[in-house]
């Protein structure tokens, strides 16, 4: 049996399960789990699991792995992060101003509040964007900008801003998609062949100079009600092509966040909650 606890991060739901001081398993077999797992009919249901483990390098306190449902394994996840955080906190193993260690480096959460001895609201630094066509895994000139390009659908050239946290984002900006159309584009540009390594999708409405709201299509997982690299993404995008200011509201389809794209550092920060919903145990079959 897998002990698991379920969290989420708006909605963004992940299976966590400990893996410290366990017998090491081949990737293949997460893998398996995840899809299993994930499965909202015959599984636990989530967005994907992650793996809590020792970390690897200096100045992490630990170090997750993440799983989407499809069995991909992804980069970085901005809601599992905060999650993660008070998943140590809440069991007596934060310590300040110790990161965690990603696929996509060593990234810092600060608690900022707590109810009952339990982590509430939660800021994480998600590091520095990038937008070359090679940070992104697109194909063509790996040191060209892909801030402002296009991509072929369905013989019509659509204009899209893309930015990497890490794991590649594309952005559509204009009027919000609804889920029904998100379903049906997303997975086209998910799997677009500009993409070497697949994609994740956000639809994008500037609402006012400091509030954005979005949808997604995360690669590996389909539509999900919070993306929390997306919505770092999307800002510094909006950031610069949109005039949007670097401190915004953002909304998502599982509530809100605030992301700020700070001037000096160039760091991208996300605050926002997280909560835990249950325990409990599973059998892979």
């Amino acid at each position: 049996m897998i002990a698991f606890t379920k969290m989420h991060g708006l909605g963004n739901d992940y299976l966590f399960i400990d893996i410290r001081g366990k017998d090491l398993k081949p990737d293949v077999y997460w893998h398996d789990l995840a899809i299993a797992m994930s499965d909202r009919h015959f599984g636990v249901g989530a967005d994907g699991i992650i793996l809590i483990d020792n970390a690897q390098v200096t100045g992490a306190l630990a170090k997750m792995r993440i799983f989407n449902a499809d069995g991909s394994e992804s980069e970085m996840c901005g809601n599992g992060l905060r999650a993660m955080a008070k998943w140590l906190y809440d069991r007596g193993q934060w310590e300040e101003n110790a990161g965690i260690e990603t696929g996509a480096g060593i990234l810092y959460p600060e608690i900022l509040s707590v109810e009952g001895h339990r982590a509430r609201r939660i800021r994480v630094n998600m590091g520095k964007p990038r937008w070359t066509r090679g940070a992104l895994g697109m194909t063509g000139d790996s040191q060209a900008s892909a801030l402002k390009t296009q991509l072929e659908l369905d013989n019509v050239m659509w204009p899209v801003a893309c930015v990497s946290m890490g794991n590649p984002h594309v952005m559509l900006f204009g009027p919000l998609w609804d889920a029904e159309t998100m379903a049906r584009r997303g997975p086209q540009i998910e799997n677009h062949p500009t993409f070497r390594h697949r994609t994740n999708v956000h639809s994008v409405e500037v609402v006012a100079p400091n509030h954005l709201r979005m949808r997604h299509w995360e690669r590996g997982a389909g539509l999900t009600l919070a993306c929390g690299t997306g919505v770092s993404a999307a800002l510094v995008a909006a950031v610069l092509n949109e005039g949007v200011a670097r401190i915004a509201q953002v909304e998502v389809p599982g509530g809100e966040l605030v992301a700020e794209w700070e001037e000096s550092s160039g760091n991208v920060y996300l605050t926002g909650t997280a909560h835990e919903v249950c325990e409990g145990a599973f059998e892979l079959r």
